[in-house]
């Protein structure tokens, strides 16, 4: 393994609001040496990303990006390819809990196809789609992280709520999808480590729907989240490859 001090590239994918936002403005605050690529999938609601564009134009460039469209990863690559050709972070911050009339489903009787198949296609395929289109730019000796923001929710062994079958599935689906990259870089891109962070509950888009009954304790800030998630990823190690890590840095049952 490289450990020399390296220019780094970094991507963020879903960096319109929320965890992906917080993400750029912390990563942009840091005194070193990067290149941020941030994506976005609608600039009506990326206006705080187009503003720290504008702001630090020349470390921080913009992607348009349909994480569920295969061709428009596959493009996203091209383009990359054309400036750089490692990347030393990325972390998917795009998932879907509620949208329109996508709702958690409170039972069985709830359950609704096409809603089962976007939560999986945004929650769990998406991930595993970046891994496939994004391998060639972890081909290096630098150590280097791919990560996705899952959920302590997508634990198989911590589920005694029951409920919300489809984000619940969706996000141990992508438990496993980075397991199983995990495995598969180890052998092509072994310096990468792929871990699935948990981020608490946070005061976002997300889980406004869902906040009243968390104590304010629990009610992370996005700073706070950021500031916490980017401690676990400073200090991962090519040991920690494949583990799913909670907020404060304790690993999760899968």
């Amino acid at each position: 393994m490289n450990t020399q001090k390296i220019n780094k590239n970094i991507l963020i994918i879903g960096a319109s609001r929320g965890i992906g936002v917080g993400f750029i403005r912390q990563l942009l605050e840091r005194e070193e040496s990067v290149k941020l690529y941030a994506t976005y999938r609608q600039k009506e609601t990326a206006q705080e990303l187009f503003k720290l564009q504008i702001q630090y134009s020349n470390s921080l460039k913009l992607l348009q990006l349909d994480i569920t469209e295969e061709e428009q990863i596959s493009n996203l690559a091209k383009q990359l390819k054309q400036e750089i050709s490692e990347l030393h972070l990325v972390v998917n911050c795009v998932g879907i809990l509620h949208e329109d009339t996508i709702k958690p489903e409170k039972s069985l009787r709830h359950i609704n196809t096409e809603n089962l198949l976007t939560y999986f296609q945004v929650n769990s395929i998406a991930t595993v789609l970046l891994a496939k289109q994004l391998s060639p730019f972890f081909r290096h000796s630098h150590q280097s992280v791919f990560a996705a923001i899952s959920a302590k929710v997508g634990s198989i062994e911590d589920n005694y709520l029951g409920g919300w079958y489809g984000y619940r599935a969706s996000k141990a689906a992508l438990n496993m999808f980075l397991k199983t990259i995990s495995i598969e870089y180890k052998r092509t891109c072994p310096h990468t480590i792929v871990v699935a962070l948990h981020p608490g509950t946070t005061d976002t888009h997300l889980s406004k729907p869902f906040q009243k009954n968390v104590p304010p304790e629990k009610l992370f800030s996005v700073e706070r989240t950021v500031k916490q998630l980017l401690t676990i990823i400073d200090n991962l190690t090519e040991n920690d490859t494949g583990k799913f890590f909670s907020w404060d840095g304790n690993c999760l049952p899968w």
